[in-house]
This record gives structure tokens, C-alpha cells and sequence, in this order.
């Protein structure tokens, strides 16, 4: 008798580090790069998305539940930039931030936002010119509306130059460069899951991706020693 074979056998979970000037969609009829120079799996589709000129982050899958959960507002699952922006930034200025500031007529929802070291970034193809002193925010968000980021920032007067996601929930960017993707190991899988109150997640044995193997396995084990805490993670679906 033939079984019924369960489809969360056939989920992908991915992560990719999105470079500078690269469409998050698959196809473009400008011609412009997209991820299908990049990931050559068939039938996932990015949750939510970063502008062609923002880096970082980006998760993928073929599991339309936990696509929905992870992109649903009403979910406020948290993801982290590193924004580079115009400036000397006040306190003032960062209060405002925190508070939520008015975007197209609406007003944004109360958020994470820290001034930071310069992070260790990798080079961008087209550096950043800036005219003056600048300022780089580690910024967490819980909604995720349309170039949300550089619209907060300019209307407290600081310009963004540069916008780096660092994270989705408990998934980080460690352990890839840019132009680099991988499938989830189980643990994150289990704490992605936990994170978006979802339980029974599958992954397929055999991870694949261009990450480099070694250093990824050297990331995962430190993971594997560090306790996620829901507090801990940063923000937004789009960028």
C-alpha cells in the first residue's frame, strides 16, 4: 500500500545575505540582478523584502504557514538593522525614534534604537560618501512598512546612508558573507518556530548552500551555546 508522504518533508528554509544592489525578487524585466543569480532553489519566495539598495538578511521558504505568521503585522516579530545615517544623532533625536514618528500621514510603532561603534561591516560595492560626520544606529522593529527605516530617520533629520539586517527573530546573519545562502540547521528551525508559537518543524537531512561549510559549522556550534531571549531579538518584514 503506497503511504501518504507528509509534505513538510519537501519545506526549504533558507538564509541569504542579500548584497548592495540586488532585487529581492526572482525575476525582473529591467534586467537588474535578482536572487535567482544567487539561489538556485526552486519554488521558495523571500518573507518580505530589503530594498535594492539595502543589504542583509533575508529568509526563504516553500512553508506558507510560517511564511504568514513571520510576515502577518499583527505577529510583531521583531528584526534588527545597523543604519548608517547623516549626522550627529541626539538624544532628542532618538527619543523621537523610539516613540514612533509620523510616515506618510501615519504614525510608526514604538521601537529599539541605540547609538553604536561603527560595526564591522564587509565593504560595499558602491561605498558611502558622506558630506560630514555620521552616526550608526542598531535599530529594532515590529512592523515593516516600505523603506519604513529611511523615512523614520529623515524625519528626524538624519538622512540614511547605509542599512545593513542583521536579523529576523533568532536568526542572524553570522557565518555568511554576502552572496551567501544556506538552509537552516534544526535548531534554529525549532527556535524560529518557538518564536512564532509554532511547533513540528521539519528540515531536510542534508543541508546545502554556498556558505563556506567550516565557518558555518563554527557558527552553529557557538549558537548552540547561547540562550535566545525573546527580548534580545530585532525587527521589521520590509525595508
Amino acid at each position: 500500500m503506497k503511504t501518504r508522504e507528509d509534505p513538510r518533508a519537501s519545506f526549504r528554509y533558507l538564509l541569504f545575505y542579500k548584497p548592495y544592489g540586488v532585487l529581492t525578487a526572482f525575476t525582473d524585466p529591467e534586467g537588474r540582478p535578482t536572487l535567482k543569480d544567487w539561489i538556485p532553489v526552486p519554488d521558495v519566495y523571500p518573507a518580505g523584502r530589503l530594498d535594492m539598495d539595502s543589504e542583509g538578511l533575508l529568509f526563504l521558504s516553500n512553508d506558507g504557514v510560517l511564511m504568514h505568521r513571520l510576515t502577518d503585522p499583527r505577529y510583531q516579530h521583531p528584526k534588527t538593522y545597523l543604519v548608517q545615517v547623516e549626522g550627529i544623532v541626539s538624544s532628542e533625536a532618538l527619543a523621537k525614534l523610539r516613540r514612533g514618528v509620523e510616515v506618510k500621514g501615519r504614525q510608526t510603532r514604538r521601537c529599539q534604537a541605540m547609538v553604536i561603534p561603527e560595526p564591522d561591516l564587509p565593504p560595499r560595492p558602491k561605498p558611502v560618501t558622506p558630506h560630514g560626520p555620521t552616526t550608526w544606529l542598531r535599530i529594532v522593529l515590529s512592523e515593516g512598512k516600505k523603506r519604513q527605516i529611511r523615512h523614520m530617520t529623515a524625519a528626524v533629520g538624519h538622512p540614511t546612508l547605509r542599512l545593513v539586517r542583521v536579523a529576523i527573530g533568532p536568526l542572524t546573519l553570522e557565518g555568511l558573507s554576502p552572496g551567501e545562502w544556506r538552509d537552516l540547521t534544526a535548531q534554529e528551525l525549532t527556535l524560529l518556530k518557538r518564536s512564532l508559537r509554532l511547533t513540528d518543524g521539519q528540515i531536510p537531512a542534508k543541508s546545502e548552500g554556498n556558505a563556506r561549510e567550516s565557518r558555518y559549522r563554527s557558527v552553529a556550534r557557538q549558537s548552540s551555546n547561547r540562550e535566545t531571549h525573546p527580548s534580545d531579538a530585532d525587527d521589521p518584514a520590509q525595508e
